[in-house]
């Protein structure tokens, strides 16, 4: 195991494409961090970088206290799980596993204990007789990881290890993995574009978009408090609702008013605060779906509450997903699912003061 660092790390591709963006990166010893981020993100050319498959344009790379650039593959001891699981079809399963150890000239002995020991850590043992045409995905995916296991490697690097398995073999895999994390404690980044991988997983998530770094946090500080206005569009299941503000007085008061003039809605304090602090002239309300609450008439308790049309309504057995237009603005809230909505009916949008969130019109900068 080994702390995994890079600092101001760059990749530019021929053509002056630019992978990754000054990446200040460093990942604990004995951590699980998921780099999240939509494809193109520069997610992968980071995994590949620091196995050694892409050369570092300009920053510095450490695995421990060595610096890897310089450093073949064979030399950094990191192993990585492709997406394509890159098996020899053949060869046994057995010996796909060996491959690597016998390429070093490993005693036979050695190779033997450890191939048991990693196969016995899978649950493969039984298998280990087979070539991979004879086996199904979620079995290949396991050879991939005893594979790369068996090196015993200080950084264990998996880039987008379940996205050819069928939904109840990623539910599964998603507790393989994070048991075998536990049971071996080695340093482990997982790249995936998919949160809810990210979230049952890692223990900490950076996330990336335009080769930049955007954020790094456990899932609760991300989720809650994002930096900006792609981290809080990028996270969460449905994405947050935005809404274009301009900061306007009402009885005297900071408030906001909708760009389209469909809305105003008075501040708490706080946020009433954080507005006239930063003295922009253009901001975006960001306000969660499962943070409002939709009802067919208005409250009239002071709460802070929109008018709006009903656009489409599903119902999705746990819960319902209800879409409404507020102006030129569409919006989902996430409903009960013992309530219902009739396309085009009124209806009122009651918004949680607390779970509101403000961000920069021009820079898209959270408040």
């Amino acid at each position: 195991m080994a702390e995994v660092r890079l600092e101001h790390i760059y990749k530019t591709y021929k053509g002056g494409v630019e992978a990754v963006k000054d990446l200040n990166l460093t990942i604990r010893n004995g951590e699980f961090l998921a780099l999240l981020g939509p494809s193109g993100c520069g997610k992968t050319s980071t995994l590949r970088m620091i196995v050694g498959l892409e050369q570092i344009t300009a920053g510095d790379l450490y695995i421990g206290d060595r610096r890897m650039n310089d450093l073949e593959p064979s030399e950094r001891n990191a192993a990585l799980a492709f997406e394509s699981y890159a098996l020899y079809p053949p060869l046994t399963v057995h010996d796909n596993i060996a491959f690597c150890l016998r390429a070093r000239q490993m005693d036979p002995g050695e190779i033997k204990r450890r191939v048991l020991e990693v196969a016995d850590m899978l649950e493969i043992r039984d298998i280990l007789g087979r070539k991979p045409a004879e086996l199904g995905g979620g079995q290949k995916q396991r050879i991939s990881l005893a594979r790369a296991l068996v090196r015993d490697p200080d950084a264990f690097l998996m880039d987008e290890p379940l996205s050819h398995l069928d939904a109840a073999q990623r539910a599964h895999m998603r507790v393989e993995l994070k048991r075998l994390h536990a049971r071996t404690g080695r340093t482990t980044v997982l790249v995936t574009h998919d949160q809810l991988e990210a979230v049952a997983m890692a223990e900490r998530v950076a996330v990336m978009n335009f080769g930049v770094l955007q954020q790094v946090g456990t899932f609760d500080e991300i989720y809650n408090h994002p930096a900006n206005e792609f981290v809080a569009g990028f996270i969460g299941e449905p994405p947050m609702n935005f809404l274009e503000c301009e900061p306007t007085s009402q009885d005297g008061q900071t408030a906001l008013r909708a760009t389209d003039g469909s809305f105003s809605v008075t501040l708490p304090g706080e946020l009433r605060a954080r507005v006239e602090g930063q003295k922009a002239g253009r901001l975006k309300l960001g306000i969660r779906p499962i943070d409002m609450i939709a009802a067919p008439k208005a409250n009239g308790n002071g709460v802070v509450e929109i008018a709006g049309n009903v656009y489409t309504y599903e119902s999705l057995g746990e819960e319902g997903q209800l879409a409404a237009r507020i102006g030129s603005n569409e919006v989902i809230v996430v409903t009960s699912p013992d309530v219902t909505f009739e396309r085009s009916q009124p209806v009122w949008l009651q918004l949680r003061t607390h779970r509101i969130h403000l961000f920069h019109g021009d820079t898209g900068v959270a408040l």
